[in-house]
């Protein structure tokens, strides 16, 4: 899952990002209001982290012009502001999830996992389960009845979009854009490895290969 962080408190934006991609996202940075509303319009980002105090231009006035644009991707808003005001303004404006500073880390991370799971209808509470896959974020791994299953970080991220949209068709070109940051798309050789992989740990029927279209994950028979 490919996240955007706007946010121009330098310490702060290195802790999340780093952070972030432990949890096994892709993430873009960047810390000026204008850059972010001209890259989230273009790039194709499965949440955005918008911290609302930004030099350039104000993060409701980010947030209100993709609302405008019709992005409809999940934002959750950082912020200094903790008004009752303040905070209805920004769900009014199109925020999904708002999170006043300070804040630890950890909560960020668990409403970003929510906020990917509930734009899906998926219980937020709930471990991400496909026809006989238990996928545990916390852990990175898979479990197949009472098999746990270890995965590489490559591997997981894979296998968490996959599961995140099970009976899609997905390009290879989708799957690179939504699993690594803006300049380290792979080529189309490096994901066919790691598909291979999962096949091999997981079972060859678990995703099938549409030739010159991408990859379906069609889970396990029941």
């Amino acid at each position: 899952m490919r996240l955007l962080l706007v946010e121009d408190n330098v310490p702060l934006a290195d802790e999340l990002v780093q952070g972030l991609q432990r949890q096994g996202y892709a993430i873009d940075w960047l810390a000026d209001g204008r850059d972010a509303a001209f890259q989230a319009a273009c790039e194709p980002y499965d949440l955005i982290i918008l911290d609302l105090g930004l030099p350039g231009r104000p993060g409701l006035d980010v947030l209100r012009e993709w609302r405008d644009a019709g992005l409809r991707f999940p934002v959750l808003i950082l912020t200094a502001r903790a008004s009752w005001a303040e905070r209805i303004e920004g769900l009014r404006a199109g925020a999904d999830d708002y999170l006043a500073k300070p804040f630890h880390p950890e909560e960020l991370f668990l409403r970003v996992q929510g906020l990917l799971r509930r734009a899906r209808g998926l219980d937020s509470r709930a471990p991400i389960e496909v026809a006989g896959l238990r996928l545990d974020e916390s852990r990175q791994t898979v479990w197949r009845d009472n098999e746990e299953i270890g995965l590489t970080g490559a591997e997981f991220r894979l296998l968490r979009y996959f599961m995140l949209h099970s009976n899609q068709l997905l390009s290879k070109s989708r799957l690179g854009e939504h699993l690594y940051e803006g300049d380290g798309e792979p080529d189309s050789n490096v994901l066919e490895v790691h598909v291979n992989h999962l096949r091999r740990k997981l079972g060859r029927q678990v995703i099938e290969t549409r030739r010159g279209q991408g990859y379906c994950f069609v889970g396990l028979s029941a």
